[in-house]
């Protein structure tokens, strides 16, 4: 059975500074054995693994969000970007943790999405700890457009 190879046109769309935070904090937190102690801000939110995929002509986004209640995630659209972001509550203070590697507090991805998004195109839906997003018809967005460059004349003085 033959790949079909196509353009991606949502290369790229992973904040690659939110991930290099992700992942040196993980390894802090193996280190320290605190994982998932300090409460984060808007500034350093923790990221859930989440894959984009093109399911036909709808663009489809999934986010792992496992022990986070239904009530404590969003999704919103606004200038072209889906912003899904949300809470992990810790359980009430007479709980005494041995051992927590589980991040705590908010979340955050955003993912830009083609100009022509309405948010009447999208569709959110969650179940067992996994958020899926459906933008419809994003998936058949046109790709990067190479702009031609021309060469400039010198001005005279």
């Amino acid at each position: 059975m033959a790949s079909r190879r196509f353009h991606n046109p949502f290369h790229g769309v992973v904040d690659m500074i939110t991930e290099m935070n992700r992942i040196s904090d993980s390894m802090s937190s193996m280190e320290t054995g605190n994982a998932g102690e300090r409460e984060r801000g808007h500034a350093d939110a923790w990221s859930p693994p989440t894959d984009i995929l093109a399911r036909g002509n709808d663009l489809v986004v999934r986010c792992e969000v496992p022990g986070v209640q239904e009530q404590d995630v969003a999704v919103s659209l606004n200038n072209g970007i889906l912003t899904i972001s949300g809470e992990r509550r810790r359980d009430g203070d007479d709980v005494v943790y041995y051992s927590s590697e589980r991040f705590m507090g908010t979340f955050r991805r955003e993912i830009s999405l083609p100009e022509a998004v309405d948010e009447e195109d999208i569709e959110a839906s969650y179940g067992e700890g996994l958020l899926e997003v459906v933008v419809h018809g994003a998936a058949n967005a046109r790709g990067p457009r190479r702009i031609a460059i021309r060469k400039r004349t010198p001005k005279k003085s």
